[in-house]
């Protein structure tokens, strides 16, 4: 927003500054700064003369003293020279001793060297430069050019500043000697080559003085002037405009570019103290013309707001008299020291008095209602006492016995000459009056449909997370619970919760219908209320499924005494339509370990534990511990790996042999389930069969055994191998199967070739129709049945006569003991009879020894089957067992 505003007034400013009004100051403006560049260009440009010419003033000097030096010291070599030319035989005393001359303080000369025919044979000093001497130029590969070109030119060349091998450096001189021998003059006699010691040249110069305020640098080595190279001071001083000068040398130039220390200072000493006069001489100027276009614009701009002003005024006034007539309002101004009431006509209309009224104060408390009169009153004379605002709202009574409700707004003032008033307005709001008690009508109204809906609301609330027909919270009620992090009675103690399954449910339901199921709900629900505390709560979570969550678990013996009074009161019967229902309870009991543990996990603890107590024979109470859990999570293993077995085709058929005992032919074979695990190995069904069952799995299992059996009879008809019966075990639940004759039928099995197994544990009773339907048809396909483990179940001599099986099977627990007990043998014979009195072919089970085969043939057992003969095999290894007759020879 500040942001937007400062924009704003920015973008006026500029709007404002841009009128024609500030025209002149805006080209003075431009004069100015242009006067002001020219000012500061003219001054950068002589400040930039001085230091040139202070630059050129301080250099001159030092060109001097090196062309003076270095001309000094070569014109000194040069008498040395003319006195070898008269005496071109001289000897190198003769030569040391004028060399001698040569060299003192003023002079640079480091050493000098004669060489007659370019072979060096005389030098000064000789300490020091003995190496030199014999020196043959024309021979030696660095010097012969140079010598070779003093020769030719017959004039001195200059090298260098060179690195001398005796170190430091030098310039090198090389003078061409010419003689006059036998009248012949000007004759090439050899070379004079001289050294100036450079250090000493710089240091004569001036070059290396502290006191010296240049920055130098020095080109033209060998004396090649602008051509040769950089060998003094540093080449970046070359590219700062520097001032130039050259020195003029024997044979050649050197060039000398200088800088002030520090580089160039492009800004005077005196820039600010120019720019300052520019800027006040502007300022003169630009101010005063500044000032008077300002005043002319606020000239301009007053007149354009009375204007503005004047017109906006008029536009009010009319807006205001619409705005009046249209929404009726009266205005009054009261004196109140002279009580003097000024109305326009619509107060008077408001108030129903006619045109030629009094106007005082009087007119208008005459026309109050006499029930407001007071308190109007008291409000208008506390408004002009305190100087308040004055706010009111009162009846006024016209004729015909008719009321209008007024409301009065005032202010209070000082108007002309001092005087006190009060200024207001007033309205008729009557149908705002009218319109408000129907809306106080209205919101009583509402307010009590609102209750209405909140006494609804929490019905809905009530019944959403309440089961209908015990009134107890259901499972969304339970779900909300185990999802809060800390329950509300969680800090009454740690929590137990009891998963209650009413037993026997299912056949009230079966066989009273659903009403008398409800009645037992009912009682149920009430029994598990009576039981339990007003704090825990109880809830039906499904069908016949109860959970309780108690909060006195940490009281010893509280969640084991609860359960047994459940227990109790669920066995009494109850009495419906004067038949009487008896039903059993399940209880799982699981305790929260930790405030910290989870209900939600408690819950399945629980479901455990209940799993166990019905595994155990219903009607009872298990507590989960962690080995009942791990015994639990054995189980759902091993469910789930008789699922994924079942997929992966592991169950096989085993097959074990049974003997005729006079013969000892095969008769017939059982096949017997076994399960292939793919890491605990071949597995007997005592290892799977009980999960098998409880996960509905077992008729599958028996399906696929009786598939491999008919598959493998074929195979062994097929290889000439005589098999003529097969048993197979048929579950209890597969023959409830009402699909079962249909899937039989669809296999075509050969009559009398099958047989069906079934555990003598199997209740026949009369009243399931199912199962003896089943039986009947299985019989009419030409299955055979037989009742396995004869002597440990239900069956009787009366279900004997009912079934009327082909076969029986003697469990081995009776077999077993007929070698040492006579009662034992008795009771096998006893059973033989039976069979053979009602022509059931009787099949003993468990014929460990040959002794038991003697005995059961002398008892007159139709066949044998056991260890004695053959275990449970292959497919593979019975057809080779029953080829090769192996039994014989055991």
């Amino acid at each position: 927003m500040f942001s937007g505003l400062s924009r704003v007034l920015r973008t006026s400013t500029i709007a404002r500054l841009l009128k024609p009004s500030y025209l002149p100051t805006y080209i003075a403006l431009v004069v100015v700064i242009i006067a002001g560049v020219f000012a500061e260009q003219q001054t950068r440009a002589v400040h930039a003369a001085k230091m040139r010419a202070a630059v050129t003033a301080e250099l001159n000097p030092i060109r001097s003293k090196l062309e003076a030096n270095i001309n000094g010291d070569i014109q000194l070599v040069r008498g040395l020279i003319a006195t070898i030319s008269t005496e071109p035989d001289m000897n190198q005393k003769r030569f040391s001793d004028l060399a001698q001359n040569l060299f003192s303080d003023r002079t640079r000369l480091r050493s000098i060297a004669a060489a007659p025919n370019l072979i060096v044979s005389m030098v000064y000093p000789i300490e020091g430069n003995q190496k030199a001497l014999g020196l043959d130029y024309r021979k030696n590969e660095n010097q012969r050019a140079a010598a070779m070109r003093v020769r030719d030119l017959g004039k001195m060349v200059l090298a260098g500043p060179l690195d001398l091998v005796q170190g430091g450096q030098g310039l090198i001189g090389r003078f061409p000697v010419s003689v006059s021998v036998g009248g012949q003059s000007n004759r090439f006699w050899g070379m004079v080559s001289a050294v100036i010691d450079v250090e000493r040249l710089y240091r004569d110069s001036g070059l290396l003085s502290e006191s010296l305020g240049l920055d130098i640098a020095i080109s033209g080595r060998d004396g090649l002037g602008e051509d040769g190279a950089l060998f003094f001071g540093k080449s970046q001083i070359r590219g700062t405009d520097p001032v130039e000068v050259s020195v003029f040398l024997p044979g050649g130039s050197w060039v000398i570019s200088a800088v002030p220390k520090g580089g160039w200072v492009a800004t005077p000493d005196n820039a600010w103290l120019v720019r300052a006069l520019i800027v006040l001489g502007g300022l003169f100027i630009l101010v005063p013309m500044f000032i008077t276009s300002r005043l002319m614009e606020e000239r301009q701009r007053n007149i354009h707001v009375l204007e503005h002003n004047k017109d906006q005024l008029q536009e009010l006034s009319h807006r205001l008299k619409i705005a009046l007539d249209a929404s009726e309002i009266g205005i009054w101004e009261l004196d109140i020291n002279s009580g003097k009431l000024l109305w326009d006509q619509r107060m008077k209309e408001l108030y129903g008095l006619q045109t030629e009224t009094r106007e005082v104060y009087e007119d208008w408390r005459d026309a109050l209602h006499p029930d407001d009169l007071g308190r109007a009153e008291e409000e208008f004379r506390g408004a002009v006492r305190n100087g308040d605002s004055y706010v009111s709202q009162f009846r006024v009574r016209l004729s015909g016995n008719r009321t209008r409700h007024i409301r009065a707004v005032g202010s209070k003032y000082i108007g002309a000459g001092g005087r006190e008033k009060i200024v207001g307005v007033n309205w008729d709001v009557t149908a705002d009056v009218e319109k408000n008690e129907r809306l106080e009508t209205a919101k009583g109204q509402a307010e009590a449909h609102s209750a209405e809906l909140e006494a609804a609301r929490h019905r809905m609330e009530f019944n959403a997370l309440h089961d209908p027909l015990t009134a107890l919270p259901n499972r969304r009620y339970l779900d909300q619970i185990l999802a809060e992090k800390q329950p509300k009675a969680a800090t009454q103690g740690l929590a137990s919760m009891f998963h209650i399954d009413l037993d026997r449910f299912k056949e009230i339901n079966d066989t009273l219908g659903h009403a008398a199921g409800d009645e037992i709900l009912r009682h149920a629900a009430g029994i598990l209320r009576a039981n339990t505390d007003t704090n825990d709560f109880v809830g039906r979570i499904g069908g016949d499924e109860f959970v309780i969550i108690s909060h006195n678990g940490g009281v010893e013996g509280h969640d084991a005494d609860l359960a047994q009074r459940i227990i109790q009161a669920m066995s009494v019967p109850v009495l419906y339509k004067e038949k009487e229902c008896r039903i059993g309870v399940s209880i799982g009991i699981a305790h929260q370990c930790h405030p910290e543990e989870e209900l939600t996990q408690v819950l399945v603890n629980a479901d455990i534990a209940l799993y166990e107590a019905k595994r155990r024979g219903r009607n009872r109470h298990e507590v989960f511990t962690h080995s009942l859990k791990t015994a639990v999570i054995q189980t759902k293993q091993t469910a789930d790996e008789i699922l994924r077995g079942l997929e992966q085709n592991e169950f096989i058929a085993h097959f074990q042999p049974q003997f005729c005992p006079t013969t000892l032919d095969i008769i017939g074979v059982e096949a017997l389930a076994r399960w292939d695990h793919p890491t605990k190995g071949l597995l007997a069904p005592y290892a799977f069969l009980k999960t098998a069952e409880d996960i509905n799995a077992l008729a599958e299992i028996d399906q696929r055994i009786l598939e491999q059996a008919l598959f493998q009879s074929c195979r062994w008809e097929a290889s000439g191998i005589n098999i003529p019966k097969i048993s197979v075990n048929l579950s209890y639940h597969r023959l409830h199967d009402e699909k079962l004759i249909d899937r039989l039928k669809q296999m075509d099995i050969p009559k009398g070739k099958v047989s069906f197994e079934l555990l003598e544990s199997i209740s026949f009773d009369e009243s399931d129709m199912t199962v003896l339907s089943n039986i009947e048809q299985i019989k009419s396909l030409g299955i055979d049945i037989e009742i396995d483990d004869f002597g440990t179940g239900y069956a009787s001599i009366v279900s004997l006569l009912k079934l009327t099986p082909r076969r029986l099977k003697i469990d081995r627990q009776l077999v077993l003991p007929i070698l040492t007990s006579a009662k034992q043998r008795q009771l096998v014979a006893s059973i033989i009879d039976i069979g053979v009195s009602l022509g059931i072919e009787v099949i003993a089970e468990g014929v460990e020894t040959m002794e038991h085969a003697r005995i059961l043939r002398e008892l007159g057992c139709y066949g044998l089957q056991g260890y004695a003969f053959a275990r449970p095999m292959s497919a593979n290894d019975l057809a080779n067992f029953a080829r090769e007759r192996r039994w014989l020879a055991a």
